[in-house]
């Protein structure tokens, strides 16, 4: 289909934001993926690095701006980089560390001069309730993918995910199997299931449930439990029903597209997988709503910062929605949650958002960046207490 992509995790970005130093370079734009479009993509970059500077020098005008900017620079000129762009790009840099993401989705063209990275965009893709994973299985190989409403794109699997049935079961591999392989393919359409009694067909049936016993743990452990997503099953109808028996994954979605992804295009993948997350996405951030207003009639609930911000620091959040392309400028004191208004355009602004969200999450909540026409308030948050 495509190249394989190694996309942002909550892991990396929790490394990112431990090592920040002030002050903080944070740029976001649209990228395009291909040909011509994605030519003008380094003029733009080249414009926001200049806008970046500009706020660099009146914020910060004792610090010496050029280390900081000649990474973005070399990145401009890096010709190779913008030829295989995805849809956005976000590039965060400062005094000890400069790191560049490409993303599954669109975003804004935004420059944040501040004491700390600006990472509601990234939190927007890592928390958003449309991404998925989809587990492509058969004989042969099995594919991970990963997209959103937006795109979808084939990742590599962990280490320790088995890719294919020899190697998910190598000597203890029987004799049918064992002579396909030798001739070059064990599974897919071309070796079909066995479901009879006795013989080379049992053996088959037992190598085949095994291999998937293998790939559902391993998936399980190295995918689903760390990033937390559904995971929709791409697979013919016979090897669908095998999986389903075994598995003991609960992140397995009831749906599932019954085909070999190979004879897919990307396109296709992505539009037919949509089809199938949408109607769960929805039914999703309904409930959420739902369960935000309860507790607000509850007094367990708030979409006004101010008492948000303490009650975040307290660890009372247990689910904060944050309106997606929305900032509050201001100041938030992780300490005690007392949060101070700015102007957007007064030096060394915050996110208060941005900032809330983080603080949420170090305290055990759950913090989940919501679509504008599907926020449950006007206010760009709302949070529901455990207490």
């Amino acid at each position: 289909m495509t190249e394989k992509i190694a996309l942002i995790t909550s892991e990396l970005l929790a490394e990112v934001l431990s090592a920040q130093q002030s002050p903080c370079l944070s740029l976001y734009q649209p990228a395009h993926r291909h040909h011509p479009e994605n030519q003008r993509d380094p003029i733009r970059f080249r414009n926001l690095v200049k806008e970046m500077e500009a706020s660099l020098r009146q914020k910060y005008p004792a610090i010496e701006s050029e280390p900081l900017l000649a990474p973005f620079e070399a990145l401009a000129h890096n010709r190779d980089f913008w030829n295989h762009t995805l849809d956005g790009l976000a590039v965060l840099g400062g005094p000890n560390q400069f790191r560049v993401f490409n993303l599954q989705r669109p975003v804004a063209e935004l420059v944040v001069v501040a004491d700390s990275f600006h990472t509601k965009p990234l939190l927007r893709f890592l928390q958003s309730a449309d991404r998925y994973q989809i587990l492509g299985l058969s004989l042969d190989e099995i594919r991970l993918f990963e997209g959103n409403r937006d795109a979808l794109d084939e990742i590599d699997p962990a280490p320790g995910v088995p890719c294919t049935i020899t190697e998910a079961l190598g000597d203890e591999l029987s004799e049918p199997y064992r002579t396909a392989a030798s001739h070059g393919g064990v599974g897919g359409e071309s070796t079909p299931m066995h479901h009879g009694h006795g013989g080379k067909s049992d053996q088959a049936d037992s190598d085949t449930e095994r291999f998937f016993r293998a790939v559902d743990g391993a998936v399980l452990e190295h995918h689903s439990r760390p990033s937390g997503l559904p995971l929709m099953l791409a697979a013919l109808p016979q090897h669908t029903a095998v999986f389903r028996q075994i598995s003991h994954n609960p992140f397995l979605m009831a749906g599932e597209l019954n085909v070999n992804p190979d004879g897919l295009s990307l396109e296709e993948f992505c539009e037919r997988a949509w089809g199938i997350v949408e109607p769960q996405y929805l039914a999703r951030l309904t409930t959420l709503a739902d369960e935000f207003e309860q507790a607000r009639s509850n007094g367990l609930g708030s979409d006004d910062v101010a008492q948000v911000g303490p009650a975040a620091a307290s660890g009372k959040v247990a689910t904060l929605l944050i309106e997606a392309d929305r900032r509050i400028a201001g100041r938030l004191d992780s300490a005690t949650g007392l949060v101070e208004l700015e102007d957007l355009t007064h030096p060394q602004t915050d996110d208060l958002l941005d900032d809330l969200g983080e603080l949420v999450g170090k305290m055990g909540g759950q913090m989940i960046v919501v679509p504008s026409e599907l926020m449950p308030t006007r206010t760009g948050l709302a949070a529901t207490y455990r207490y």
